[in-house]
């Protein structure tokens, strides 16, 4: 993986991550908890969503690896308890994320179709790898969020499923031990990409060579 691709492919990671965190801000606060945005972070300021691991060393990783490209933010804050109603409502906000990054992956699709004529000249072709690049990008980035592994947004719709006398709780503080030790093992990395190189085919026919 040369620097140009890293230079390119960091800021779109971000971009992506910002409008996942986002969102889950925004939905928060639709539902009655305004706590995002009391703590400044209901922004599309990159500086206060940037996470150490999830948002510079795991899509380093993948980069120098030839990987899929994923990671996380630093969660935006959401307190349960101040949802209207907090079990149902915490499954829409964690479904908020990874939906608002298929949105714009299928912004981008509409994008790649629409101006295909132009993205075909010389000068639309940087446009149509970025295009390309974001969508997949954020494709990737909803799976891995959908993964039911604390602390992603899988694993609280499932919690926020399972019945209340089924506790799972206790794995919490566990969870990014478990999540590194499945992206070390290739296990998440081949998951995703199946997973997305479906998605992707059925948003634009040329998407899966782009994994």
């Amino acid at each position: 993986m040369g620097l140009y691709q890293i230079v390119v492919q960091l800021p779109l990671l971000l971009l992506a991550i910002i409008v996942h965190e986002y969102a889950h801000g925004w939905v928060a606060e639709k539902f009655g908890d305004d706590t995002a945005r009391i703590m400044g972070r209901l922004t599309f300021n990159p500086l206060v969503h940037i996470d150490p691991i999830g948002t510079i060393f795991l899509p380093l990783l993948g980069l120098l690896f030839g990987g899929p490209i994923f990671g996380w933010a630093r969660p935006v804050p959401v307190n349960p308890y101040r949802l209207n109603n907090p079990r149902r409502d915490i499954i829409y906000v964690s479904l908020a994320g990874p939906l608002a990054n298929l949105l714009l992956a299928i912004i981008c699709a509409f994008g790649l179709y629409f101006l295909r004529d132009f993205l075909l000249s010389a000068w639309g072709e940087a446009i149509r790898y970025l295009l390309s690049l974001l969508l997949v990008i954020n494709v990737v980035l909803a799976v891995f969020n959908l993964l039911p592994v604390p602390p992603l947004d899988g694993w609280k719709i499932l919690t926020g499923l399972l019945p209340p006398e089924l506790n799972l709780d206790f794995l919490e503080p566990y969870g990014l031990f478990i999540l590194l030790i499945l992206v070390a093992s290739g296990i998440v990395g081949r998951l995703i990409s199946v997973v997305a190189s479906f998605i992707i085919s059925h948003l634009t026919v040329s998407g899966p060579r782009f994994l």
